[in-house]
């Protein structure tokens, strides 16, 4: 009840704002809106999802998925994940490809008219490095400014993932950095910070001192909603972009059109890999004797119905997911599993020795039961609705799975020896290294299920040591499928990976958002990637 009067709250003060914006009365007094005032809208208003907790400083974090939106990059990727420049002109990699050395353009300024040097991009990525943020650089030795316009990095060694640090780290003006940015950014990106209301909206104008194409819109309004509430506002024509969950995109909104942009924001069930009898220095259980048969795991990726979940929980807006990056430059297409074969999948058990010895329906070897938990977090309907489908799809296989859904501090004691629903996806593919590198088994939330095979680390070495993009994502490719081995489902299957999410927004008609890339995980910010692009139409 609260939340919705929150969204009513919420929808006055945008009625009252847009009035204040555009000095009209309101929508019931005559001349409200004119015609020549819609075709010339230069404002919009967007319920995108929630606002960032540390607040707008790309040396703590913001800006990874989508564009940073105050800040400018050194590199990005177009619509095609090609690497392109945005501050940079040109970059250089050694041919031991430990040093990165990175050309800049010597024409940008701060919003606030100080010129972007050398000295800026040193100082943002050596404050990064010290933040203890979710930006890794580890790898990084040291940064130099060369001379005002080139910088060069020195890596510890090479590390081809390192392009995806400097096509998502907004960079910011040593001079004006200070404990109070985050909450008053400063940068060189298409749009400058105006205000920030904690909990409500920030408002972004058009930065007058932006290098590139200008934004078609001078001003931005994001408001901080729920769904129940984005869908509201929506409703009461009170935004103009609302980010929304597959149970409202079935209901039509007038004014509004529903865009779908596909994603790699994947749901999987990641299996113990090891038998159980390990702890953890906490002293948490390891291994699970029954996911730890390859059988039981290659038979439940066979038999469970990508397309039927897709259908019934995601109501048709998402994608059978294969691998923790379908669709990226790195991906293996030969990882796809065809259509659900049940068959098949108990045909791979019955080879195994699995059989059902006393009748009740569920597989025996031995001792051991083909029985075990799916945890997923609590609160999180789609996940409980994939782990509950998903049981009832191993049921015809003899597998006895059992959701249960725990607080993540719960989890965080029990996925080591549980099987788990997990959500990832990323512009980057260091993510499949550490979901499946033996080199980071039991570090935070990667590879809890303490997966490990010599040839697939050796193929992600030579990935990460390639100094192109182009062989590294050869070697990725390798890691997941040679043919004869990998880490996919058709070689040591420690996931079933089960959909990717599309992202669900309501958009104005006269609203042209151009072309989307994929979007990662994360519902909202990857929105303003492209922003540059958005035109109002008539």
């Amino acid at each position: 009840m609260l939340r919705k009067k929150m969204a009513l709250i919420m929808i006055f003060i945008l009625t009252v704002s847009t009035m204040m914006f555009t000095g009209c009365s309101s929508p019931q007094e005559e001349g409200a809106t004119t015609e020549e005032e819609v075709i010339h809208k230069d404002e919009l208003i967007l319920a995108i999802g929630s606002e960032p907790d540390d607040g707008f400083d790309p040396t703590n974090g913001w800006g990874r998925y989508g564009s940073p939106l105050f800040q400018s990059t050194l590199l990005t990727r177009d619509n095609n994940f090609n690497i392109v420049y945005d501050l940079a002109t040109d970059y250089e990699v050694s041919e031991d490809g430990l040093v990165w050395t990175v050309y800049l353009r010597e024409d940008v300024k701060f919003s606030d008219g100080e010129a972007l040097t050398a000295e800026d991009v040193v100082y943002t990525f050596e404050t990064a490095a010290s933040s203890g943020s979710v930006i890794d650089l580890n790898i990084m030795e040291k940064v130099e400014a060369v001379n005002e316009y080139t910088v060069e990095f020195t890596l510890k060694q090479p590390q081809s993932t390192f392009i995806q640090l400097l096509t998502t780290t907004g960079i910011v003006p040593q001079h004006a950095h200070d404990e109070n940015y985050a909450k008053h950014p400063i940068g060189s990106g298409p749009f400058k910070f105006v205000q920030w209301d904690k909990g409500q909206q920030l408002i972004v104008e058009v930065n007058p001192m932006y290098y590139g194409e200008k934004p078609a819109f001078n001003k931005l309004t994001f408001v901080f909603l729920g769904e129940d509430g984005a869908f509201a506002a929506a409703r009461a024509g009170q935004v103009d972009v609302a980010a929304i969950p597959a149970s409202f995109a079935k209901q039509a909104v007038p004014g509004m059109k529903l865009v779908n942009i596909e994603s790699v924001d994947n749901r999987g069930i990641l299996f113990p890999f090891v038998k159980s009898g390990g702890k953890t220095e906490e002293g948490f259980a390891i291994g699970n004797d029954v996911t730890a048969d390859i059988a039981i795991r290659t038979a439940i990726n066979v038999g469970i119905d990508r397309r039927a979940l897709v259908e019934g929980i995601l109501e048709g807006f998402g994608t059978p997911a294969y691998s923790v990056s379908d669709g990226m430059p790195w991906w293996n297409p030969d990882t796809v599993i065809e259509d659900a074969n049940i068959e098949k999948a108990r045909e791979i058990l019955t080879d195994a020795g699995w059989e059902d010895t006393n009748g009740d329906g569920i597989l025996e070897k031995g001792d051991i039961k083909a029985e075990f938990i799916i945890l997923y977090p609590a609160g999180d309907q789609i996940r409980q609705s994939l782990a509950i489908a998903a049981a009832d799809m191993m049921r015809p296989l003899g597998i006895n799975a059992i959701p249960e859904g725990k607080s993540w501090d719960e989890l965080e004691k029990m996925m080591y020896s549980n099987a788990v629903l997990f959500g990832w996806g990323s512009y980057d593919p260091l993510e499949m290294y550490n979901l499946y590198s033996s080199e980071t088994v039991g570090e935070g939330y990667y590879n809890t299920g303490y997966y490990g095979n010599p040839t697939v680390d050796e193929y992600m070495n030579k990935a990460l040591a390639a100094t192109n993009e182009e062989e590294a994502n050869e070697y990725w490719r390798k890691a997941q499928w040679d043919g004869t081995t990998g880490f996919s489902a058709k070689g040591d299957a420690p996931w079933a990976w089960l959909v990717n999410l599309d992202h669900l927004y309501l958009v104005s008609e006269n609203l042209d958002i151009g072309t989307p890339k994929i979007q990662p995980h994360g519902h909202g910010w990857p929105m303003t990637d492209n922003i540059t692009e958005w035109q109002w139409k008539n």
